[in-house]
């Protein structure tokens, strides 16, 4: 089968055995590339494995699924709880730890394996999991609809955030950078007009930079909720504890009914085609893996989601 593998620090699109084993046989029709595939090839952590964590497909008997790509040992606490980025056994992620969905077979527990709205369209899924990671972080953040909310960072997790936010009926702001991306933060339902004193700040950066303006723009005792990847050390500026505020962190998502991020994801994707419009700027084949990273790579020239049709 065809798949997309780091060599050299590069993605390539190469021949490997179509799997087989233990778990679902998954025909992934759908895959995307996040920016942390670009940092983890950059920092070496994924050479020689098969890229890919945000991915949907079928399985052998045709069911439409998106794949939980966190696996766990199901039997520790953690991932009894439905939290397996905690599993005792440590976090193993598909894309990174073991053969990601950049590829046009995957092996996958069964567990792991959400079932679509009927009636949704396959070719949207991968969104799925990037909206799973930013509905976890407003969860962890406890974000209600009395609040008032900022959204730092307009990249697909901070857009993601948005899409999150207005779904379940809350407003927002949002401090984005390029055009393209204030463009679809207002497709969103975002308002481009930032304020101070917000009752929960997101950020969904991840910088020295981001977490200032987060701690400019919080109210005393307010909640910044991180859902950005820290990739760099980071400097937390001595006004978060004079303003007494609170820093949540979220990782991954919950995985167990009946609030599984991957369940209301799927369901809030089918609902509001909005989100798709947003997100979802180059649609590539698989093997048009050169142009497709490049794009990935070039925020300031109009990417934010880049999918592979497979």
């Amino acid at each position: 089968m065809r798949a997309i593998r780091v060599e050299d620090g590069r993605p390539r699109l190469v021949e490997v055995p179509t799997p087989s084993g233990e778990g679902v046989k998954v025909r992934v029709h759908t895959s995307s590339i996040c920016g942390s595939d670009l940092h983890m090839m950059r920092w070496g952590i994924v050479e020689g494995q098969l890229l890919g964590h945000e991915f949907a497909g079928t399985t052998p008997d045709g069911t439409a699924v998106a794949v939980e790509p966190l696996l766990g040992c199901a039997r520790c606490s953690a991932c009894e709880n439905g939290d397996r980025s905690h599993c005792a056994q440590g976090i193993r992620l598909m894309g990174l730890s073991d053969a990601g969905g950049m590829a046009e077979y995957v092996l996958a527990p069964a567990e792991n394996l959400v079932e679509l709205p009927t009636g949704m369209d396959i070719s949207i899924a991968c969104l799925v999991e990037p909206l799973a990671v930013a509905l976890r972080g407003l969860d962890r953040a406890r974000v209600a609809v009395a609040d008032k909310v900022l959204v730092i960072g307009a990249g697909p997790i901070g857009l993601a955030a948005v899409a999150g936010l207005r779904g379940r009926g809350i407003a927002c702001d949002i401090a984005a950078r390029h055009p393209h991306q204030k463009e679809a933060a207002q497709t969103l339902g975002a308002r481009l007009d930032v304020d101070s004193d917000y009752d929960v700040v997101i950020d969904a950066v991840g910088t020295t930079d981001s977490l200032s303006q987060a701690v400019d723009m919080i109210k005393p005792m307010g909640r910044i909720g991180m859902v950005g990847s820290f990739w760099e050390p980071a400097t937390l500026d001595t006004r978060f504890g004079v303003k007494e505020a609170e820093m949540v962190w979220a990782s991954g998502y919950h995985c167990k009914a009946p609030h599984r991020n991957f369940d209301e994801a799927g369901r809030m994707l089918h609902a509001r085609p909005a989100i798709t419009e947003a997100l979802v700027t180059h649609r590539f084949p698989l093997d048009a893996v050169d142009e497709a990273f490049a794009a990935a790579a070039d925020r300031a020239g109009g990417a934010i989601k880049v999918t592979f049709d497979i």
